[in-house]
């Protein structure tokens, strides 16, 4: 009960302080204000930024491995020079690699084409990325249709000339119509509509199908030369769920370096790229940006500290004969300790708080522009911990040096 007494008594004067001395003590908290808002900013932005490029992430499928010319991770000390003379997967490799994996739920071979100019009688669309892929693309990406469905295996074999369109594609060209068994234009070609991907909204990977259209590879293969390094060819693979993705990896890599041929020792003329290398990567990239809120918030919150300190000596030092008749009545050191200590840790406190209330407010500024950003309960707990650790720190000196006066020289003065 007397801790909460306390607590209350420090809350009350710090409010008393705030109230006589207003100018004083919001100079005082502004660095407390401004620090707290630099970091739980950085962190609230990396946060929801970590979060959109974490959900795209998770579409590539914690068991899909991609067999490439390139391994992901494009930034800092990256040795292009040992990659470029690499052959790029072909379609014997996929062939290969269908034929021999065990632990395989699927294995595609896929490209993409550049941008395309879609049309259909006077409608056209342009910007609509061609992708061609083999017939087990289903088995190896999650999709979803709104209209119609998937290749069947003849048309997927033959190359029949037909196709499937994202979302927005399909709105563009048949405004709200159904889509199924229109023909539209492609490369000079006509093609039937055979499905519409559900709409997935947008993707800070570009990995939405909305503005894609997807051809069978078959058919592609009279258009332009799919294993081309103009279009990025791909072997994508996903691992059946029982298996550990680990030795999905294990068993690629064997046949692989068998399929080229690769002496043991060697090392492999091939790169195997799957979606914890992009999320490490992302943590190693959100690592630095947080340290620099560390950095720019930490200065802000030092200067403010030095405030806190100033403003809890000054209270020191006009409470003195009320801490001597505080005294004189009996009340031990650790009690004027404390009512200081908690008087500095709730002047941090409303400091922090209100940097966290700017937080809060750019959140609805972004989102009423139209970029949600969420302000996450951990970012709360971490500006509110910070700010509790900043009071402690900075008040402790001036409310020892409170708790070790003498109380008769301390009511004298």
């Amino acid at each position: 009960m007397i801790i909460f007494r306390l607590i209350g008594e420090s809350f009350r004067f710090a409010a008393d302080a705030l109230r006589q001395n207003k100018l004083r003590t919001m100079l005082s908290l502004l660095g407390i204000t401004i620090g707290i808002f630099a970091i739980i900013f950085v962190f609230t932005a990396t946060d929801t930024f970590r979060s959109k490029l974490q959900e795209s992430i998770d579409k590539l499928g914690s068991k899909t491995i991609f067999v490439q010319k390139w391994p992901w991770g494009g930034f800092g000390d990256y040795p292009w020079w040992k990659y470029v003379n690499r052959p790029e997967p072909s379609l014997r490799d996929y062939a290969a690699l269908k034929e021999r994996l065990e632990h395989a739920e699927g294995v595609s071979y896929e490209i993409y084409a550049d941008s395309r100019t879609v049309k259909y009688r006077s409608s056209s669309v342009e910007g609509a990325g061609l992708k061609a892929a083999s017939q087990d693309f289903n088995k190896t990406w999650t999709i979803d249709f709104q209209e119609g469905r998937y290749f069947t295996e003849n048309e997927g074999k033959s190359g029949s000339p037909v196709i499937i369109l994202g979302a927005d594609i399909a709105d563009g060209l048949f405004n709200g119509e159904t889509a199924i068994g229109k023909k539209i234009l492609v490369m000079g070609r006509r093609l039937t509509v055979v499905g519409v991907f559900k709409k997935e909204g947008e993707d800070m990977l570009g990995m939405s199908q909305d503005k894609n259209i997807l051809i069978p590879l078959n058919f592609a293969k009279g258009l332009f030369d799919v294993q081309s390094d103009r279009y990025d060819p791909t072997i994508t693979v996903r691992g059946k769920e029982h298996i550990a993705v680990e030795e999905i990896e294990s068993e690629i890599r064997g046949a692989m370096r068998a399929i080229h041929k690769i002496r043991p020792g060697a090392e492999d003329d091939f790169a195997l790229n799957k979606s914890t290398i992009a999320s490490n990567q992302l943590d190693q990239m959100f690592g630095i940006v947080n340290i620099a809120g560390w950095v720019i918030g930490g200065f802000s919150i030092l200067v403010g500290g030095f405030g806190i300190a100033n403003i809890m000596f000054v209270s020191v030092k006009e409470r003195t004969n009320i801490i001597g008749i505080q005294k004189s009545l009996g009340a031990k050191n650790y009690f004027i300790l404390l009512q200081f200590l908690f008087e500095a840790v709730a002047l941090c406190l409303l400091g922090g708080g209100l940097g966290i209330l700017l937080v809060y407010i750019v959140t609805l500024i972004t989102g009423a522009m139209g970029f949600t950003m969420v302000l996450f309960l951990n970012n709360i707990l971490l500006g509110v911990g910070v700010s509790f650790a900043i009071g402690t720190i900075s008040g402790f000196w001036p409310a020892y040096s409170a708790s070790r006066l003498d109380p008769v020289e301390a009511i004298r003065s």
